[in-house]
């Protein structure tokens, strides 16, 4: 029996359509082959735009299957590896050692070098990277790219390319319209919003690239007070009034975001923080204090999955389902104190793979902050009710420190955090059950 005619128009429609998007990575591919090629050497840029414009028509299974073709053409040959590992151990000689770096080296490496000779190479790269990220997880056989990648990214974005700004009213709008977008830490509720948060007593400062001018890749925003702060809806308040920033002396750094995906990976924050910090310091002498107030985004659920293996959690993690819950938590309240002791807990000793579980924490801990102080009701919006019950901890930046902290937690995982904090995690019921166990 004939299939019917709608039936085929479906099949020849699918048939028409694979084809054509195997047409367009065969193009792809053909250029970045070419672009390899001594043709590619010799038209250079030009070449380069053409590969980057046929990529940029890639989607779906054609994009996929371009992936696949980097994954499996543009690879090392093991077999030229291998042999160019045996002749070093054989003889180790620098020329041994450099014809073996060179076929270690993928060839796609060299690809992605000629593909940013192109006008806007770096920002394809970039998003080429940001695209393969999306789906890596379930692409395993695609880690070698995205190792290439990063490598390369991380050559071309290191801290010696790239520019401090000063974010303030008078930046172009197209700037100020992406940090909107960005901002992932404290949404900006529109125009309003964002001018108080650029303000007299606020700062606001990005890295900048010469190949994406008018892109951030990361940006930082500054309240300059009395005193280190503790609760976060002050400093973002629209209607806050403006302060004369002269007779401050702490800066809280309340908001860091990464912009480029495609750029995950790559360390901007540390040399963004501590640079900060040290130009402020010039423009305010009087600041003593340099601190963030950061969110704990993952502690309501480590606190839910604690619960579900000790029963004796069960009933506190159960008391913060209501919306209201924290009204009966004063300063006395029991509800209050065990809260604050497995936040405290949680920050110093749940890890994940010898680090902490928290990725703030390994952030801020990473670029050589101490873990300070914990602020109940520091964040009473939705998002960090919902996250952290509200707290949120303060690190904070001593410049002279800085290094020290950072080499302890680079070399032995040490989390840096004040005695108060220390005490706090020590009496927080986990820690008297282990205790107890152990005894």
């Amino acid at each position: 029996m004939k299939p019917p005619a709608f039936i085929k128009r479906l099949f020849a429609r699918a048939a028409k359509a694979e084809s054509k998007a195997d047409r367009h990575t065969r193009r792809t591919v053909s250029l970045c082959h070419a672009l390899l090629s001594e043709r590619g050497e010799a038209s250079g840029a030009a070449l380069a735009r053409e590969a980057l414009a046929a990529y940029r028509m890639l989607a779906g299974p054609a994009l996929t299957a371009f992936f696949d073709v980097l994954a499996e053409e543009f690879s090392p040959d093991p077999q030229a590896v291998g042999e160019a590992a045996d002749a070093y151990r054989q003889d180790p000689s620098p020329a041994k050692l450099i014809r073996l770096q060179h076929v270690v080296e993928a060839p796609r490496q060299e690809l992605f070098r000629r593909l940013n000779l192109a006008s806007g190479g770096t920002s394809a790269l970039v998003e080429m990277r940001r695209r393969l990220l999306h789906e890596l997880k379930a692409q395993s056989h695609w880690a070698g790219i995205d190792a290439d990648l990063a490598h390369l990214l991380g050559s071309w974005f290191n801290r010696g390319f790239l520019s401090l700004q000063r974010i303030d009213w008078r930046t172009p709008a197209l700037v100020l319209e992406k940090l909107m977008q960005y901002e992932a830490v404290h949404e900006i509720q529109g125009w309003r919003d964002l001018r108080r948060r650029l303000e007299y007593d606020r700062r606001c400062f990005a890295f900048f690239h010469p190949a994406l001018p008018d892109e951030p890749i990361i940006f930082i925003e500054v309240a300059l007070t009395k005193g280190m702060s503790e609760k976060v809806q002050p400093l973002l308040d629209p209607d806050s009034p403006v302060v004369n920033p002269a007779g401050a002396d702490a800066a809280i750094f309340y908001s860091i975001t990464n912009c480029q995906e495609g750029l995950r990976g790559i360390s901007f924050g540390n040399f963004l923080i501590k640079q900060v910090a040290e130009d402020l310091g010039r423009e305010f002498p009087r600041l003593k204090t340099f601190a963030t107030l950061s969110p704990i985004p993952g502690f309501r659920k480590w606190l839910a999955d604690a619960a579900a293996t000790h029963a004796e959690l069960a009933e506190l993690a159960g008391g913060l389902s209501g919306a209201d819950w924290f009204e009966n938590a004063g300063p006395g309240a029991g509800v209050r104190t065990e809260l604050m002791r497995l936040c405290a807990y949680y920050l110093q000793h749940a890890k994940h793979d010898n680090e902490p579980a928290d990725a703030v924490a390994r952030f801020h801990l990473g670029n050589g902050a101490r873990m300070e102080r914990l602020n109940w009701l520091a964040d009473s919006s939705k998002t960090g009710m919902a996250r952290s019950a509200g707290l949120m901890v303060n690190y904070v930046y001593r410049l002279k420190d800085v290094e020290r902290n950072h080499e302890a937690y680079a070399n032995k995982h040490v989390v840096v955090a004040s005695p108060g904090l220390a005490l706090l995690a020590r009496a927080c019921l986990l820690a008297r059950l282990k205790a107890k166990r152990k005894g």
